[in-house]
């Protein structure tokens, strides 16, 4: 295989070698029910362990890429059409793995703010501590999807500050942090099914107390550092959830 994997990148392995193989799958390099190479091919090939090859496996079956034969191996997959948001992943990133377009996105507001006690909270920052937020609204072909507010520590607010294509709404927030070192180690999210508040439906242009869904989500690092924390609300009947699940 052409590709190697960067040892000073700050992308985990695992994501680096899941992006190798899903380009390859997805360009018919490996082609549809062929074997991938098995765990310990990859591990030799790429230099891995055999735990960073497995989640990789992992995240392909989950992604649809690939399935898992008993007692035979790994197998290519073409992942099924859907218009659904991963909440594993950014917005922007699920429906672009999708080959959706027609995807606009409005940033309302950007700036320092004083926390709500549950922002502080989640970013474990004191009550007076400002955190910088960064306010959008999501749309699928002309019709309001998402309306989300990401809020960061200073010490990512710098990193975002300058990063224009971020702050207008043209660029990946995801693939920003990941590149100035903020991975993800874990993340938190709670979901509710709740009535539209009448700023959230302005947001999103539906009458207030219309159902929508809040997703919160807290994401820190190996060291255990809250880097983001946002809540969207999202309207379904645009974009379902789709949560993947695989067996172990």
């Amino acid at each position: 295989m052409a590709h190697t994997i960067e040892r000073v990148s700050p992308v985990p392995y695992y994501e680096q070698l899941y992006e190798i193989l899903r380009e390859q799958i997805s360009q018919g390099e490996i082609a549809e029910e062929e074997r991938l190479p098995s765990e310990l091919e990859l591990c030799r090939e790429f230099g891995l362990s055999r735990a960073t090859v497995r989640q990789t496996l992992t995240k392909l079956e989950n992604d649809g890429y690939a399935h898992r034969i008993p007692r035979r191996g790994v197998f290519a997959s073409v992942p099924g059409q859907t218009a659904g948001w991963t909440v594993q992943e950014g917005f922007l990133e699920s429906q672009l793995r999708h080959g959706r377009t027609g995807i606009t996105t409005t940033v309302v507001q950007t700036g320092y703010v004083t926390p709500e006690a549950h922002v502080a909270d989640a970013l474990r920052v004191g009550p007076d501590t400002e955190v910088f937020a960064l306010e959008r609204v999501r749309s699928l072909d002309g019709r309001r999807a998402m309306y989300s507010t990401n809020w960061f520590p200073r010490e990512v607010a710098r990193t975002i500050a300058s990063e224009s294509g971020v702050l207008d709404g043209s660029a990946s927030l995801n693939g920003h942090l990941r590149s100035a070192g903020f991975v993800s180690s874990g993340a938190q999210r709670v979901i509710h099914a709740l009535a539209a508040p009448d700023a959230v439906a302005a947001h999103l242009d539906v009458e207030p107390g219309h159902p929508v869904l809040r997703v919160r989500s807290s994401s820190w690092a190996a060291d255990g550092t809250r880097f983001d924390y946002y809540e969207t609300w999202v309207l379904t009947d645009v974009i379902p959830l789709e949560v993947s699940v695989s067996a172990s």
